[in-house]
């Protein structure tokens, strides 16, 4: 690595009696706090962008979309942006242009302005969890890795928590418009702190070869891979899948981008993504399970405040609430499960940390209609305790035999398999959710006849009770739809604890801590 003067880096090991400051963890992890919280702050605003901008509701999901699409596509190759421009510059273009997006956002007068600015601000937010990941990696010594990410940890777990309440708060009480301008002030004091306070040591980039030359095709292949991609995991459920002729046209261009992509960048000499990164067993393992964490957290995310909404008709308010009591309680188990993954061995605590998630999916597949707020909270606490002990571990032992100069491009991958893994988690459970109401809803309404005594039963005490025949049969009809619902709803939890239990036997193939 070198400086963006020119100079030699200093050894990322921190030899020599180099003691890092405080501060950096905490600053860096802001700015991907503000990026990840970004992404879910807004869809409690959908319907309130869509009655003041003239649109329908449908019509303003683009405004997600095309924030997911752009995101996506930045957020792999941030890693060589990183490296060749230099990572300071690149961590201040970031914060600006994040900043600056979001005030034109903010002030937008018609959907297409907004969508159109919510992309430019998607790919200026692409770059700064990988980058700000990449720098407490190199700047803390490996025994304080743990802690370190322990900041950063905070911000991509809590965020997703925090951003949907405090969304629907700002746009109930002041406007949909700040949802995006929140993000002004921020930026701008966190570029003055950088500026200020970022250490020279981290000011690095990639040396370059005489004869360096850009991988312009990897650059396009690898936008149209995620691009597409996105498109499919955000519209696909909208557009009934495969019975789409978009969806498919984007599915088989992606995956077309994706095998030209893997070709190109194995044979690139300086290739936008370091593939053969994945020859690293640890790393590669460290990104499935990454993949798998994500799809369970943002998954779980949007499942519960539906269901506490739709069946247990908690008001947006309190469904933001019920995920609160885990949120804090992440925050408070960090540091120590920072800790302790400087001093054991992260298999172990990535174990523990399925196990733990595992347990709490279970317990969330025994929710019925008759569930109370608090009883949610504490299933969701379960599942917080044990996100630390899955975030920091896994992170961890993502960087285990990773060449110090590749840092950039790790950090870029890792965050890259979270954020898919998100979508695809999402994508799949409100596909599963929606398919398994209509199936569970055919079963039951096949026994609601005149020959099942418990349906005679129910009608005699419905129509007792002052009900008109016609009231009777949709009491029923109600009855039925929420029992089918909340099934469904228990049978995305049950796969959820299925996938994680599937993972710990998988914790053996993760290197030992170096040293």
């Amino acid at each position: 690595m070198a400086q963006d003067t020119g100079a030699s880096a200093p050894d990322s090991s921190n030899a020599g009696g180099f003691r890092p400051h405080w501060y950096v963890a905490p600053l860096v992890a802001l700015a991907a706090f503000m990026e990840v919280m970004d992404i879910s702050i807004a869809n409690v605003a959908l319907e309130h962008i869509a009655g003041n901008l003239s649109a329908t509701v449908d019509q303003s999901t683009w405004v997600l979309t095309s924030y997911l699409v752009t995101n996506a596509i930045v957020l792999p190759m941030s890693g060589w942006l990183s490296g060749t421009i230099g990572r300071r510059r690149f961590f201040l273009a970031c914060i600006i242009g994040f900043a600056a997006c979001s005030l034109l956002c903010g002030v937008a007068t018609s959907l297409g302005m907004l969508v159109a600015f919510r992309a430019l601000q998607g790919a200026a937010g692409g770059g700064l969890q990988p980058t700000s990941q990449a720098m407490l990696a190199d700047y803390y010594p490996a025994h304080q890795r743990g802690r370190a990410f322990a900041f950063y940890g905070i911000a991509v777990v809590f965020a997703p928590t925090l951003g949907p309440a405090l969304g629907g708060w700002i746009t109930q009480h002041i406007s949909w418009r700040w949802v995006f301008l929140i993000n002004v002030p921020v930026g701008v004091i966190l570029t003055a702190l950088v500026l200020a306070a970022l250490p020279a040591r981290l000011n690095t980039r990639t040396a370059r070869k005489p004869g360096f030359r850009v991988d312009y095709l990897g650059f396009a292949l690898l936008a149209i891979a995620m691009g597409c991609l996105q498109i499919v995991l955000d519209r696909g459920q909208r557009d009934d899948w495969f019975a789409s002729g978009f969806i498919v046209a984007m599915a088989a261009a992606s995956a077309l981008a994706f095998v030209a992509l893997i070709i190109t960048e194995l044979r690139h000499e300086h290739p936008i993504v370091e593939l053969h990164l994945f020859r690293n067993r640890s790393f590669a393992v460290a990104n499935l399970f990454m993949l798998i964490l994500g799809a369970a957290l943002l998954g779980s995310t949007l499942l519960i405040p539906e269901f506490v909404q739709e069946l247990l008709h908690f008001t947006t308010t309190d469904a933001g609430l019920v995920l609160m009591p885990g949120g804090f309680l992440t925050i408070a188990m960090m540091p120590i499960a920072g800790r302790l993954t400087d001093k054991l061995e992260p298999r172990y605590l990535i174990a523990y940390g399925f196990v733990v998630g595992a347990l709490s999916m279970y317990l969330m597949s025994r929710f019925n209609t008759q569930t109370d707020f608090w009883t949610v909270a504490l299933y969701r606490l379960v599942l917080s305790a044990g996100l630390p002990f899955l975030f920091l571990p896994i992170t961890t032992a993502g960087y285990f035999g990773v060449p110090p100069d590749k840092n950039d491009q790790a950090s870029a991958m890792i965050n890259m398999s979270r954020n898919v893994g998100g979508s695809i988690g999402i994508s799949l459970l409100s596909t599963r959710l929606g398919r398994l109401t209509q199936t569970s809803q055919n079963v039951l309404t096949g026994h609601a006849n005149p020959y099942n005594p418990a349906f005679e039963h129910a009608m005699a005490a419905l129509q007792g009770a002052g009900a008109t025949l016609h009231q009777a049969y949709a009491a029923i009809y109600q009855g039925i739809r929420a029992q089918a619902r909340m099934i469904a709803y228990v049978d995305d939890f049950r796969l959820l604890a299925i996938l994680f239990i599937c993972m710990v036997p998988l914790t053996l193939l993760l290197r030992r801590k170096p040293g």
